[in-house]
């Protein structure tokens, strides 16, 4: 018999690269809210999800993940980086988020968004680290430290990010403020070739913990590419930040039906 969440199926089940939830993470989130092109916006919302209020949200993430703490004794399969870029809207009188674009540069995190409807791809992160030091490279979280952020991907840089921080309180933003919905496809090349349907999912968050989160301001730019459509979504004016530690659980996800692209 065959064992496995996710391929591969082996006798064991060892092999399979994403065991069931839950799945528990930890790590540092750059969350930067600025305005874009509501038309734009509107264009990427799945039909009858909402209003766009044309304000999108990205968040630049370094996490750590766990099923059930074997992880953290081989990080290599635990640790990783990733850029989402959230879409506001207004969705039955309350504002939620819709996230049509998010990159990652691990393959088990890439898998376990596309199960939560986050269309993750592969792509290359990086993030300013910030250490509790008062040092010239430590980067401390405090009025006047600039960090940067910056997401490239197959060769071609895709965003680019640079804040100030002015050491007040920052504000929750992005899925740390509200509900995220995302969408889960059904590809199959079984007969005829087809997308499937597409359900708008929920994915079901527990055990949310935050540390402080220092606010500050940010320049957050895209760029046009050929085959990532990014830079339709760009910022049309500067954008609040913040920075902090997170931890959550993802237990599963609910279904909210089937939806048009």
């Amino acid at each position: 018999m065959l064992h496995g969440f996710t391929p591969p199926y082996t006798p064991e089940g060892r092999s399979s690269l994403v065991p069931p939830p839950p799945w528990h993470y930890a790590g540092t989130v750059l969350s930067m809210a600025c305005p874009t092109d509501p038309a734009a916006a509107a264009r990427v919302l799945p039909q009858g999800f909402g209003r766009a209020t044309g304000r999108i949200i990205a968040h630049v993430c370094e996490w750590q993940a766990t099923t059930d703490g074997w992880e953290l004794l081989d990080p290599v399969h635990a640790q990783y980086r990733e850029f989402i870029l959230l879409v506001e809207a207004e969705r039955d009188g309350a504002a939620v988020n819709f996230c049509p674009m998010i990159w990652v540069d691990q393959d088990i995190s890439l898998i376990r968004g596309w199960l939560q409807g986050w269309p993750k791809k592969l792509g290359q992160v990086w993030m300013t680290r910030s250490y509790g030091l008062d040092h010239p490279a430590a980067a401390p979280l405090r009025a006047g430290t600039r960090l940067g952020a910056s997401l490239a991907v197959k060769d071609r840089r895709l965003a680019e990010a640079a804040v100030t921080l002015d050491g007040g309180e920052g504000q929750a933003l992005g899925f740390l403020a509200g509900p995220t919905y995302g969408l889960v496809g059904a590809p199959s090349i079984i007969g005829e070739p087809t997308p499937g349907a597409l359900r708008l999912v929920l994915p079901g968050i527990t055990g949310r913990m935050a540390g402080p989160m220092v606010g500050g301001t940010a320049e957050l730019r895209f760029f046009d590419a050929p085959r990532d459509e990014l830079a339709a979504l760009r910022p049309t004016g500067p954008a609040v930040a913040a920075i902090g530690n997170v931890a959550i659980t993802v237990t599963g996800a609910t279904d909210m039906g089937v939806v048009a692209g």
